[in-house]
């Protein structure tokens, strides 16, 4: 058997080009790094150099393609952990830990994250407050929801990620003809009350059962609305000490506790009644939040959160103690739309706060690192009129 097959494997699987320095810190603690990617993703800028071996598949979301790979990899290599690098593989990771009989998440404890109508139920049971929500199952059920919470409603995918496939539906013959065209599929969705409302977002680190940390953002439109309205989407961090700030942290760590995370990245949502002026759960994930939110993250206080995530694996690999490093208490924000322009250029857009230039062939994005919330809000604002001006559609 070859010398590096007795390192430690760590296998990843990416559907997308993301989590680059989690596998970079894999690789400088010593681990054997293999990589399952999508074929498609074959000459993206991987840190090839942290990278030892990677395999291509034509999907690997698809089952069983997976569990014959991933075994047929495991007869002459140790796999000690497998991580998923994009939402979408959460699950396929979950299956594979479960039929490896390897540590971390499986089935049960991933559908809790993953499933909307999974941690609703669970968040409900434990008195957090929440929309009214209901499954797609008996029609009689579906009917006494609708005459107890009135349309608007959303319609939601149990099992996707964002704001993809959400409907809004104004009445209830809208619903009705929605539900035929999914015909089977509707058991794989759920009915939620819609709230007017400001939505927020807690990236937090969990290690044994506890928030080691956390960052509350606020996005400008809600997510939904910017991105199927076709609008300009933003987030900023919050002030540390704003009362929204320490209220969305402590309900965090009751969501946290909740769902029984005990270890790793999460991103949960929030969103801020304009009714009553309360918070109510939408959401969460085991995962690091995506459309370049790490690096929102990373402006604000100096933490690579996909890095801290590695950390956190490998020490309870290694069953050593996990710490955090210590952060800055500066200010970011985030913004993007979508762009007429395949990977647009932004460098006309010459701000000195400008910490991150994503490139996108769909979409025009800028990670902006600011001395205050209020510096955040104005150039988020200044640059939502240039990207309309210059990039939209």
């Amino acid at each position: 058997m070859l010398v590096w097959f007795m390192k430690p494997t760590i296998l990843a699987i990416a559907s997308e080009l993301k989590g680059l320095p989690y596998l970079v810190e894999c690789h400088r603690q010593g681990f054997h790094v293999l990589l399952v990617m999508n074929e498609r993703l074959k000459d993206e800028l991987w840190p090839w150099e942290c990278i030892d071996e990677h395999f291509l598949m034509p999907e690997v979301r698809r089952q069983p393609d997976m569990t014959y790979a991933v075994s047929y990899l495991a007869r002459d290599r140790h796999i000690e952990r497998i991580v998923a690098l994009d939402d979408y593989d959460v699950e396929m990771a979950a299956a594979l830990r479960e039929h490896l009989r390897l540590p971390g998440m499986g089935d049960s404890a991933a559908r809790l994250f993953r499933d909307k109508l999974a941690n609703r139920t669970t968040i409900n049971q434990q008195g957090i407050r929440e929309p009214g929500f209901t499954g797609i199952f008996n029609f009689d059920d579906l009917r006494e929801f609708m005459h107890t919470y009135k349309a608007p409603w959303v319609l939601k995918p149990r099992m996707l990620a964002g704001s993809e496939g959400i409907s809004k539906l104004e009445e209830s013959e809208s619903l009705w003809r929605k539900l035929d065209e999914l015909g089977d599929q509707k058991s794989f969705y759920l009915l939620e009350q819609f709230i007017p409302g400001d939505v927020y977002h807690v990236d937090a680190l969990v290690w044994q059962g506890e928030v080691v940390f956390s960052l509350v953002s606020k996005y400008g439109v809600p997510p939904m609305a910017a991105l199927q309205g076709r609008g300009v989407f933003s987030t900023r961090v919050l002030p540390r000490d704003h009362e929204d700030a320490l209220a969305l942290q402590s309900l965090n760590k009751q969501v946290v506790k909740a769902l029984g995370r005990q270890y790793g990245p999460t991103h949960t949502e929030f969103i801020k009644a304009h009714h009553d002026g309360q918070f109510y759960f939408l959401e969460t994930a085991a995962r690091v939040g995506g459309g370049n939110i790490e690096k929102l993250i990373e402006a604000a206080t100096g933490l690579v959160i996909w890095q801290e995530a590695a950390r956190i694996d490998l020490a309870e690999l290694k069953a050593e103690n996990y710490k955090p490093p210590k952060v800055k208490k500066g200010y970011a924000g985030l913004i993007a739309a979508p762009s007429k322009i395949p990977f647009a250029d932004t460098s006309s857009l010459d701000y000195s706060e400008i910490f991150f230039r994503p490139r996108s062939q769909e979409f025009v994005s800028l990670i902006l690192k600011t001395k205050s919330f209020k510096a955040t809000e104005a150039l988020l604002a200044e640059i939502a009129q240039r990207f309309q001006e210059d990039f939209m559609p």
